[in-house]
Formats: C-alpha cells, structure tokens, sequence
C-alpha cells in the first residue's frame, strides 16, 4: 500500500458547461489554497457557449479536453479521469464550488489513514446527504475565515458513511482501478456517485465524511436548473439504479432522527453494543459509531438488498423482524432500536418482551411512536372522517395505534422502567389553539400539548 508521503499528485477532475464566473472562482481557490506541485488540474469542458471554452485555453497551468458536445456528467469525468497522470489519485471536483485552506491535504490525511478507506468527501454549506455544516456566512471573505478555523486536521471528524455526494470526492487510484470509472448510464447525470459509492463499499473499501475540510458549493449546476428536464433524467436514473441494487435512492435518505435525537451518548471511547430492527442501509448505526468508534454494532434488516449494504458496515442479519430468536447469538445489548417496528408488530407485547430478553441489564430500547391523539386525528375524526394515508399519523402499514398512555401502559406490561418522553411537537394556528381548549374542557384535563404532539420518541429500561 502506498503511503500519503508517497502518494504522488492528485488529479483534480472538473468538468464545464458555461457558468464562467464559477469556473474562474474555483480554479482561483484552487491556486491559491492548494500547496503547489501536489496536483494537477483536468478540465474537462462540455462545448460551453459564454466564453468558458476560450478563456480555459489562456490559462497556462490546467490541461483540457474540449468536447463538441455536452456528453454529460459521468462520461465527461471519466474522459478527465482518463487524461490523469499514472498512478495519480482522482478528485472529481464540480465547478461551482470554491475550495479553502488545508482542503485537499485534509482529505489526503484521511485517505491515507487507513487502507481500507477508498475515498474521502468534504461537507459544504449544503446538507445534502447529511454533508453539510453548522455555520453560515455572509460573503466568501467570511466563509474563508470560517473555513479556516474548521479545517483542522482532526480523526475524530471522519464520519464513515454509506455514500458519499460527487461534488467533492477524492478516491485511491488502486481503488478506482479495481472498480472502474463512473457508470455512463446515468449520462448525463445524478445517482451517478450513489452507484459509485456502492461499488466502492461492495469492493471492501469505506467512505469516510470528513468534517475538518468544508468548502462551498454554489449548487449552480446548469443542468439542475431547467426542471422540465432535470426530472425525467432523475427518474430514468433511479430506476437504473434500483435495478442494479434492488433498492430506491430515497433509501439514503432514511436516518431516524426521533430515535437518534434521544440517543444517550456514553463516553466518546467507551465500548457498547448496539442493534437496530429494521436498520435500512445502516445509515443510523453509522452515525451511533461516528459518536462513538468503538461501538459494536449490529443490525437486522428483512430487505436482503438493503441488508447486502448494512452488513458492509455492521453484523446484520436479513430475518424477519419478528422471527424470534434471530440467527446471531448475541444478546446483553447496552442500546436496542427498533423504530416504528411496534406500531407494525402483529404482537407488541411479545415484540417488547423478545427485546428484552436481548438487552443486558439496565440496557436501554428506544422507539418512535404517531400520536394517535393529534389534534387533526381527532377533529378529522368528530368531521366523520378517518382517512388512511400512506405514512404519518394514520399509516396504512400500522396494526396499532397509540396515545401517550397506551405506550406507557404497553412498556409496563412488558416490565420496563425509567420511561424517558420526548414530544415532537406541531404549532396549532390561532384558531387550532382555541379548539384545542374547547376539547381539553370537554375531556377535563388541561394537557393540550398531548394533542399538540405528533410524535413521541421514547426510551425505556431493562
């Protein structure tokens, strides 16, 4: 394995379609916040019309492709990729970003920390995917200052992830070796780089998020901009994609924030075991061990797609969610998560009970809940109206539904203690408010943000 002292230059692959204020910004950024002779500059041009094409020609130090026509995102990065010197790790860089101090050798000292790591992205000023940051600015003068202060070499803020977004994204040349170059059929873009990400993790390889390198992103994509062609693009790719993984994009996407929000975090370096029913991709696992590394984790995921993925980052079975006992032996869990599940469950009682048989003591279950008691669940209700939809307060996939006191009475019959509630709550208009009041008189009990809550995070211990 090489290591970052010989790692040799990174190729930064970027690729053009007008847009010629962006372009001079990046490569400007580039120049002045990158240590010379560490990298090389590919831009890869899709037949600009305002004057981008002539203007790359006059600058000295960037070597470029000029395509006759806009061949689109993945070919065109992989024209650049094919440009680089030998040996060189690759960068696909977009455009419309401008880089900062310290940002390609923070990302280098994370590829480089670890083997088995085959690509590093930075977070921006977008939340895309969980990539974003907790500062804004109000002009690049700012960003910069901030940048700098963020970017700070620092292992503690490298995230491992399931995927990572291409707008920054810097991976091992042995690794895109091995795996091959962007897939063309998502020409002329988007969920390229979830396919690639994925051929990254099923190689054997991590993708890790590091949060000591921001940078901003305009978002400025030219293509993004006309809808009435950015949809049907978007659609056509997601069902390449699904036929490829056999799950749907948006599955990225599913972090359980009720559950992760009332997550007790134990000391940074301490050892605990965690499983997650129903864990998806393991996206939520993913951020437990971001908070704490040395969590043991553990998954259990019907979807034998999803599970594949999960099982690239964590111990995961594919059993049904209620095929008690499970294939793995493990039990004496410090944390189980089980979503929603119980709300589904055709047996609650015995679901909780299971469960509990696999926490050790004083272990801690946490679970999400709809508030059957909802103000609009009710009123809708008196209207002579009780309409299923397809997720939310009345989802058809629910076999039960709870109030507060349904979930309490549910977790004591199953003998847990030390209930902990966090309310989610919705703001009631004016006139929502004074209704609210009316039905509290009615049921004489002065609570109405029971019918304020819409959901209910809720942990309990063994």
């Amino acid at each position: 394995m090489r290591t970052l002292d010989h790692a040799g230059k990174t190729a930064i692959i970027i690729l053009t379609y007008n847009n010629l204020q962006y372009n001079k910004d990046c490569l400007a950024s580039i120049r002045k916040y990158t240590a010379k002779d560490t990298y090389e500059i590919i831009v890869v041009d899709n037949n600009s019309t305002d004057g981008t094409r002539e203007w790359l020609q006059e600058q000295p130090d960037i070597r470029v492709k000029q395509n006759d026509s806009n061949v689109g995102f993945p070919k065109g990065c992989n024209m650049g990729i094919a440009l680089a010197s030998a040996g060189s790790d690759i960068l696909l860089l977009n455009n419309d970003t401008v880089v900062t101090a310290n940002w390609l050798e923070n990302l280098r000292t994370c590829l480089y920390s670890d083997e088995k790591i085959g690509a590093a992205g930075a977070v921006s000023n977008h939340n895309e995917n969980l990539q974003g940051v907790d500062f804004s600015y109000a002009d690049l003068a700012e960003m910069q200052r901030l940048a700098e202060k963020n970017n700070v070499s620092d292992c503690e803020k490298w995230e491992e992830k399931i995927f990572l977004i291409g707008f920054c994204i810097l991976i091992r040349r042995d690794v895109l070796d091995q795996i091959g170059p962007l897939a063309e059929e998502y020409s002329p873009g988007y969920v390229e780089d979830n396919d690639f990400s994925l051929r990254i993790l099923s190689a054997g390889y991590k993708l890790m998020l590091c949060h000591d390198c921001f940078i901003h992103h305009y978002l400025g994509s030219e293509f993004r901009r006309d809808l009435t062609k950015f949809y049907p693009v978007l659609s056509k790719n997601r069902e390449i994609f699904f036929r490829r993984w056999g799950f749907q994009t948006y599955c990225f996407d599913e972090v359980d924030y009720a559950s992760l929000r009332i997550f007790s975090e134990p000391e940074r370096e301490k050892r605990i075991k965690v499983l997650e029913i129903g864990c998806g991709l393991g996206l939520d696992l993913l951020k437990i061990k971001y908070a704490c590394p040395n969590a043991l984790l553990y998954g259990v995921e019907p979807d034998r797609s999803k599970a594949s993925i999960a099982g690239r980052v964590a111990q995961v079975t594919s059993d049904p969610i209620e095929a008690f006992p499970y294939s793995f032996s493990e039990t004496d869990f410090d944390y189980i998560l089980v979503g929603n599940d119980l709300e589904k469950s055709e047996a609650p009682e015995r679901f909780l009970s299971e469960i509990r048989k696999l926490l050790k003591e004083g272990g801690t279950v946490i679970a999400k809940f709809q508030n059957v008691m909802h103000y609009s669940v009710i009123r809708d209700l008196l209207q002579g109206n009780w309409q299923y939809a397809g997720n939310g307060l009345l989802s058809r996939s629910n076999r039960s539904f709870y109030t507060l006191n349904d979930i309490q009475k549910l977790f004591d019959r199953c003998g847990y203690r030390n209930p902990y509630v966090f309310h989610w709550f919705s703001m009631p208009s004016e006139e929502e408010k004074r209704w609210i009041e009316k039905v509290c008189d009615i049921a004489d009990e002065k609570k109405s943000y029971l019918y304020c809550t819409y959901l209910y995070s809720v942990k309990y211990q063994k």
